[in-house]
């Protein structure tokens, strides 16, 4: 098909946006009633359900969830959520007038919501430290830890806190504590629109021209978030997921929003009416908010490939919160623009031509400028940036995954107060138990029917014995039998602490040694289960998926960039650009909050974050990508020249890149504020992706990279040719 034959065709694919905008613009108070019609309609439904989210890190066929299985399925009270009431004493905690004080307090503790029963300190000679000043009470708690309201995990503290006096500390762990460190709302989202508010204003001018971004970005999330709240009694949605779902929207949404009007103003600064503007931008940056949309979704749906619950209900609750903000920059956003336009009309003309007057330089010249300097001297502009990069995904290398425990939450916190007093006390493994369940009924049914209460316990005391012999094993408590008896648990306190590297390997070397071989003599068989063994089990399958999502999310990139830039090279480059980004953000988060640099709490990165990380930062890299390339692109069919099409298309787009890049940072690093620290991580990661994309990258890298390329940036193979459909970001002609 010749030059000529596709500009006859592409007019009739780019009608679709200019009708859509045309029709929003046409009947603008009818565009704007819907969309206040489906916010309202959505809210009140789920208002009138309300939500249902539930944590989901089961890990089917993972050593840790047969343990809990097994045990659920034998009746088993270590299946059950507790809390623990840690007591430290200047004294003895057995010395009589304090014990009279605490046992009163556990009176107290008892009769509070949600508690079942209290397992006094002094009922086991274990529960306190051999110096005697430190011990624990078990609080057994009447539901789970996610069913228990804030409400009620304070009325425990404070019936606990009754004993507490000069020489004598009472503080509050387990998960349900934990909860007590955090605040209803860091302010996240608030903190990131009105950053946003204020570039926006920087860029345009005017406070009115910069609020149509951030209010079609609210429509569009606060939408999302409402028909989330309703699908949670469908779909396993965290509790976190919303939040993920609010800054990732209003960062999306005002980036997209952002880019169709910044067309819009330049269409106004050349001319155009009001509505020929509206119905140019759309024709043009609409397509190219579509399809960088679509990348975002289809790193999402990426995440499905893992097989893991949480993670598969946020990938489709973030992709349908991008969708939504696609659909609001072509719909709501025109409508918006029929409103004001007439405005925008006299403002944005007369602030070019006063521009114009005082000598200022025209709007692009630096970025011009900057790509001039880049395409001078291409490799050194490439080696100074891939080097910086390089170095810094180093330490993504070796990323430390693990749940964060009460052993990150703040110093002043009771649940790490706890956290610290039984370490103290007991051995920093007391924190992080492994539990070692014995499975009698295996045994018994081999040995055709034998007794597998008596096998379940003599292998439970031969477990016992072993593990006391284990180096590694601080302590081991006597095996404990199930309701039915045809299965044990020997709980196991490593000399290590949950997230220390040493209990990791431990509990490979009893699930693949020690455990192995007792098996093999006591004709039972083993388990090692607990919440550190779950972690471990939890970031072994996401490190196994890891390569296949990476695989997939790539792949799918790639042959959607060939299908719009009708390009090889471009989409490879892309890809290793974007990955490039993402290993430095990986690098510096491990830098931050696995070794602690700027006074941060050292821990193991959660392991849903890299993965998640990953999915969102490749969309948003990828969206960068096709905002640039395709104005490039436009250039280059209009004059052939690809020099001078790489510098235009940096010109044109430099300012709206930065600015878009900027608005994600602000809002990625809202994250930060947030008293959750896998959210802290998630934050700091996709903030210092987006800058290290939207800044080094896309500015400095990518044109470089093009001139290095030359034409050959746009050399499609003639079979590809023919299999790929056609499309077109942009109007030519």
């Amino acid at each position: 098909m010749t030059l000529s034959e596709e500009k006859v065709h592409i007019p009739v694919r780019a009608g679709v946006f200019a009708r859509i905008a045309g029709f929003a613009q046409r009947r603008k108070w009818l565009a704007l009633g819907l969309w206040v019609a489906v916010l309202v309609g959505v809210w009140g439904a789920a208002t009138v359900v309300g939500s249902d989210y539930r944590e989901d890190y089961t890990i089917p066929g993972a050593q840790s969830q047969k343990a809990v299985d097994l045990l659920d399925e034998h009746g088993s009270a270590q299946a059950g959520d507790t809390l623990e009431i840690v007591l430290r004493s200047d004294g003895d905690l057995r010395d009589p007038a304090t014990r009279q004080r605490v046992e009163a307090m556990f009176g107290e503790v008892a009769g509070a919501p949600m508690v079942a029963q209290v397992r006094s300190v002094y009922a086991d000679p274990s529960a306190i430290a051999p110096d005697g000043r430190i011990g624990y009470a078990t609080v057994l708690l009447d539901g789970t830890s996610e069913d228990m309201a804030k409400s009620e995990t304070e009325k425990i503290l404070e019936a606990a806190k009754t004993a507490e006096q000069e020489g004598l500390q009472v503080e509050l762990g387990g998960e349900a504590a934990r909860v007590l460190a955090e605040s209803e709302s860091s302010g996240a989202e608030a903190a990131g629109i009105v950053a946003a508010l204020v570039i926006l204003v920087f860029m345009f001018g005017t406070l009115i021209a910069a609020g149509l971004p951030i209010v079609t970005a609210l429509f569009a999330v606060g939408s999302a978030l409402a028909v989330v709240v309703v699908a949670s009694h469908v779909f396993t949605l965290a509790e976190w997921v919303p939040y993920i779902m609010a800054l990732v929207g209003l960062g999306v949404g005002i980036d997209y929003a952002l880019l169709i009007f910044a067309r819009y103003r330049g269409e106004l600064v050349k001319g155009e009416t009001p509505e020929r503007a509206a119905t140019t931008a759309l024709d043009a940056a609409g397509r190219t908010v579509f399809f960088a949309g679509c990348t975002v979704i289809l790193a999402l749906f990426g995440l499905v490939a893992l097989g893991l619950g949480s993670l598969q209900g946020m990938a489709l609750a973030v992709a349908l919160t991008v969708f939504m903000t696609m659909l609001g920059a072509v719909t709501l956003l025109p409508a918006l623009l029929g409103i004001f336009g007439p405005r925008f009309a006299r403002q944005f003309p007369a602030r070019a031509a006063k521009r114009t007057a005082k000598g200022k330089a025209p709007e692009g010249t630096t970025w011009r400028r900057i790509g001039v300097a880049a395409q001078r001297r291409p490799l050194v502009a490439l080696l100074i940036a891939g080097v910086a990069l390089g170095a810094l995904c180093v330490p993504a290398l070796n990323l430390r995954l693990g749940f964060s425990d009460a052993g990150n939450d703040s110093a002043d916190s009771t649940s790490r107060k706890a956290y610290d007093l039984l370490a103290d006390g007991f051995g920093p493994g007391f924190n992080g138990p492994l539990v070692v369940v014995v499975d009698g009924t295996a045994g018994a049914q081999g040995a055709g029917g034998a007794d597998g209460g008596g096998l379940a316990a003599r292998a439970g005391a031969a477990a016992a014995q072993a593990l006391r012999t284990t180096p590694g094993i601080a302590a081991v408590a006597d095996p404990m039998p199930t309701e039915d008896g045809l299965v044990a648990t020997v709980i196991a306190f490593p000399t290590t602490a949950p997230q220390d590297k040493d209990t990791s390997e431990l509990v490979g070397h009893l699930r693949d040694d020690v455990l192995p071989r007792l098996g093999d003599t006591t004709g039972a068989a083993y388990l090692v289960g607990g919440a550190t063994a779950a972690a471990e089990d939890y970031s072994d399958k996401v490190a196994e998926r890891m390569p296949l999502f990476i695989v997939i999310v790539v792949g799918l990139s790639i042959v959607l960039l060939m299908v719009v830039f009708r390009s090889v090279l471009i989409p490879l480059k892309a890809a290793v650009l974007n990955l490039l980004s993402i290993g430095a953000s990986l690098g510096a988060m491990a830098l931050v909050f696995q070794h602690g640099w700027f006074g941060v709490e050292p821990g193991p990165i959660e392991p849903w974050v890299p993965v998640v990380l990953f999915a969102i930062a490749f969309g948003l890299s990828m969206d960068y990508e096709v905002f640039l390339v395709s104005r490039m692109h436009e250039e280059w069919e209009r004059t052939k020249d690809h020099s001078l099409a790489v510098r235009e298309g940096l010109a044109q787009t430099g300012s709206v890149i930065t600015a878009a890049g900027a608005i994600m940072v602000v809002v990625f690093s809202a994250f930060l504020f947030s008293p959750e620290r896998a959210l802290q991580q998630s934050g700091f990661g996709m903030a210092f992706a987006i800058f290290v994309d939207a800044v080094i990258i896309r500015c400095l890298i990518v044109p470089a990279a093009m001139q290095l390329m030359g034409p050959r940036a746009w050399w499609l193979p003639a079979p590809l040719a023919r299999i790929l459909p056609k499309v077109e970001l942009e109007k030519h002609g």
